[in-house]
């Protein structure tokens, strides 16, 4: 099986049980298992700081073991810590699942990466996390849709059936990830150790810190939007569900094209700026929302908002997928895309504190502020994309051939077709 269609298959799998947990999960937390609001807040929280720790040390096995048998085992666990929550009934269990089932979903995340950044070379890497990014959005609202079933009916039984069903569908991604090809020959799917520490690498961090606040932005959609919409505007309720299918819409059909517009690391960082210039509009448009005005006026502000946001999404993560790319040594991506994927999980672990107090707390000017926020990280990263690029270590025999291999895999794929050897 192509790696693509393994990559694919394996994503629409985890991202429906995901879905399902987003609609289900705290829900099912206080009523099921009877725990405290407070005590899920604090569980979630130590959960999200695990989940940091294990993003950056799973790179370091990713280049040990090889990114498939770490997706593997993180696919694995959790599964296996979705269903024991059907057995959680007190506080401990339930901060210890926690971090079980968030540490591995980080693991996963950081091994698809890694793998990516091995079984493919130049825009084709962008071009099939494009493809994947879409994959996983469609995949999340059908899980959402599924849940709505356990919502609806409301019982003890529904909401169990639910979560084993998010159980389920990521162990079933165990079927195509089993399917996964072993990439380099000799030495099973490890790469050559040795290779420098990101750690040691100042333009990397550099550029991962930049990167970290610029990933604020996700949660201005699902956090800092709704509370926005229903407590200062004149919209009325139903707008954020609306709002919220827009912007689905609008990444699950430019994704894909977003990654025409990198295609080497000074093309990136004009992609980031420009990403922030629209998010610095979408929060201008947000803030605007909030003076008293009329329906209409209010959901046409907010509706120009979350278009300008999606766009501002959309070619700001594209910039930065190129940079982590391209600026990770290759005899050591695995330990490059963990301290990556570490970065993102920071800005999202701050993100909530971040909006609320901005956006909700200070109103039209906290908005302008986190605006001008994303728009100083989005020239902070052109300015860094701008300076002379330090040649990457020439790849081996068996990388070159590995990659090779990973390009033959994209053929037929369109965006293969459509952007040649991007990402």
């Amino acid at each position: 099986m192509p790696l693509k269609r393994v990559l694919i298959w394996a994503t629409a799998a985890t991202s429906t049980a995901k879905g399902v947990m987003f609609s289900v999960s705290v829900l099912f937390f206080t009523t099921v298992a009877g725990i405290s609001p407070a005590t899920v807040g604090v569980g979630l929280t130590i959960a999200g700081a695990v989940g940091v720790v294990t993003a950056f040390a799973s790179g370091r096995l990713c280049d040990r073991f090889g990114p498939r048998r770490v997706l593997i085992v993180a696919a694995t666990a959790q599964g296996g810590a979705l269903a024991a929550y059907c057995l959680t009934r007190d506080a401990g269990t339930f901060v210890l699942v926690a971090c079980v089932a968030v540490g591995a979903e980080s693991v996963e995340r950081t091994a698809h990466v890694a793998l990516l950044a091995r079984a493919f070379t130049g825009p084709a890497r962008v071009g099939v996390r494009a493809w994947l990014r879409v994959v996983d959005n469609v995949s999340i609202a059908a899980g959402s849709g599924l849940a709505a079933v356990a919502l609806v009916v409301g019982s003890r039984s529904a909401y169990l059936a639910a979560v084993l069903a998010a159980a389920v569908l990521t162990l079933v991604a165990l079927v195509p990830l089993r399917a996964l090809p072993v990439l380099v020959g000799g030495g099973g799917d490890r790469l050559a150790e040795g290779g420098p520490s990101p750690l040691g690498d100042r333009r990397y961090l550099t550029a991962t810190a930049l990167h970290a606040v610029v990933s604020v932005q996700a949660l201005l959609l699902t956090v800092g939007m709704p509370l926005w919409v229903t407590g200062h505007t004149a919209a009325p309720d139903v707008t954020v569900a609306v709002l919220l299918l827009l912007n689905t819409g609008l990444v699950s059909i430019l994704q894909v094209w977003s990654t025409r517009l990198v295609g080497d690391v000074p093309s990136a960082g004009r992609a980031v700026f420009h990403g922030t210039v629209l998010l610095l509009a979408a929060c201008l448009c947000y803030a605007a929302a909030g003076y008293p005005s009329g329906t209409g006026f209010a959901v046409a502000l907010l509706v120009a908002a979350v278009v300008a946001h999606s766009l501002g999404e959309i070619v700001s993560e594209a910039g930065g997928w190129e940079l982590a790319f391209e600026w990770a040594d290759p005899a050591n991506s695995g330990a490059y895309q963990g301290v990556s994927q570490a970065g993102v999980g920071i800005g999202l672990a701050v993100a909530p504190v971040v909006v609320t107090s901005a956006a909700v707390g200070l109103g039209p000017p906290g908005w302008l502020l986190l605006g001008s926020m994303f728009l100083a990280a989005g020239a902070g990263t052109r300015a860094l994309s701008a300076r002379r690029r330090v040649p990457q270590l020439a790849l081996s025999a068996e990388e070159r051939s590995a990659r090779a291999d990973g390009e033959d895999n994209l053929a037929g794929h369109p965006a293969g077709l459509a952007y040649g050897a991007d990402h």
